[in-house]
């Protein structure tokens, strides 16, 4: 017996450059899902600084070892990035439910990207995620935890901070405007691919680099 042909997935919104989608009826779910980005940046620096001070005076850190658990922690930083990104914030919306929780964590942003109050987590959200990474790490890595969470955090903020200036911000006239072009390829060309924010290492190492136009 041949089987029914899977749900087709809902055709994405084309792009609002002006106004903000409501995701909740009630107001104060509605406005706690708004945040400036300072709130976010900054609970992720505080977190990186209180990881590093805590992992050095209480020596679980020292010398070269820390420079490289801080960038292994990075290093994994931007793999998580690409991930979440690409399995998590792209699921396909074959369900209702799935279009629903597709929408809310991501879809709302590919719809509205110039809403600068939507471009992270809320404070309490960010404080949870940062508690909760603390003792992932912990059990995880043991006293490497500090470390490593101080780079993982670091990338955290580095790509909330680069996320939020190229949706708010002109492209600069410098090598930095590979950022804007890259993400602009994801949003405006080919959603299915150019997935890193803050680093375009593993759209190249996994092949998910936008194609180049023809004549390009």
């Amino acid at each position: 017996m041949q089987s029914a042909p899977a749900a087709p997935t809902p055709a994405a919104p084309r792009p609002k450059h002006k106004g903000s989608a409501q995701l909740f009826e009630n107001p104060l779910l509605e406005r706690l899902s708004h945040t400036h980005i300072a709130w976010p940046v900054g609970i992720f620096v505080a977190t990186t600084l209180l990881s590093l001070y805590y992992g050095f005076t209480h020596g679980f850190l020292s010398g070269l070892s820390a420079l490289g658990l801080f960038l292994g922690g990075l290093l994994l930083f931007t793999f998580i990035e690409y991930a979440v990104h690409r399995y998590l914030y792209h699921l396909p919306a074959t369900t209702p439910r799935k279009a629903k929780f597709q929408y809310t964590m991501h879809g709302v942003h590919h719809e509205f990207p110039k809403d600068k109050t939507r471009l992270a987590m809320p404070p309490i959200v960010t404080v949870f995620v940062a508690s909760l990474l603390f003792f992932i790490f912990r059990l995880v890595f043991g006293s490497w935890a500090f470390g490593i969470l101080a780079g993982f955090t670091f990338g955290y903020a580095s790509y909330l901070f680069v996320h939020y200036a190229i949706h708010a911000y002109s492209p600069p006239k410098n090598f930095l405007k590979v950022w804007w072009t890259h993400h602009s390829q994801h949003h405006y060309r080919q959603d299915e691919v150019a997935f890193g924010v803050s680093s375009t290492l593993w759209d190249h190492v996994i092949g998910t680099m936008p194609r180049a136009r023809q004549g390009e």
